[in-house]
């Protein structure tokens, strides 16, 4: 059945690679920190001696942070945050990355106006685990006193494909070459959600069903 993301009021991002022009190289990162394959770097760093554990998320903290200063801003992102603006659609932003850098990340790519840090879960907040958990996208549900039904979530990656689902909000995965299509609706960029919420009233066909 079709996806009516006009009426979805709720607008939840992904951050670097949904928002930003990917740049980040997971394996690259694992080995800088001698972390094992085929793990999230987040869980593999919770798995290790808090004191050395320490010291590796600072050091992934800096690194992080100057990927965040040189960030670009993914295609048709500030057109899409308009559109939504002009209809005053709520948007937030759940990421695996740091406050610290996602607030760097947003003035560089020149977005911080449409996110208020209130409506931005990261990494540093105590009340979430990170994706695939849906903690975040719940969070933010429950600040805004919405349901699940009212929103999207929107990501680059499998597993934020797998915490919009599991928070019972609609999924869109902007596609990257490595990620199977597993999401309600797939897109090439965010420009293409825009041509649909302004040519087609943003009924699409979904790849599964969505109630």
């Amino acid at each position: 059945m079709p996806i009516d993301l006009a009426s979805r009021w709720h607008w939840i991002f992904d951050l670097d690679g949904t928002l930003t022009v990917p740049a980040h190289d997971f394996d690259e990162i694992r080995r800088m920190f001698g972390l094992p394959e085929g793990r999230g770097i987040l869980e593999s760093l919770d798995a290790l001696p808090p004191a050395r554990a320490e010291v590796l998320r600072a050091g992934l903290d800096e690194y992080e942070y100057e990927l965040a200063a040189a960030s670009v801003v993914a295609e048709g992102a500030a057109a899409l945050l308009e559109t939504l603006a002009g209809a005053d659609v709520r948007t937030g932003i759940v990421t695996r990355n740091s406050l610290r850098n996602v607030e760097c990340t947003l003035v560089a790519i020149g977005l911080a106006d449409h996110f208020a840090l209130d409506y931005v879960v990261t990494r540093d907040c105590p009340r979430s685990r990170p994706k695939p958990h849906p903690d975040g996208i719940l969070y933010l549900l429950e600040s805004w006193g919405a349901d699940a039904r009212s929103a999207v979530m929107v990501g680059n990656h499998v597993i934020d494909v797998e915490a919009g689902r599991a928070a019972g909000a609609a999924t869109v995965l902007v596609a990257a070459s490595d990620e199977p299509p597993t999401a309600d609706l797939t897109v090439e960029s965010l420009g293409d959600l825009v041509a649909m919420l302004t040519n087609g009233g943003g009924a699409v066909s979904a790849r599964s069903t969505f109630r």
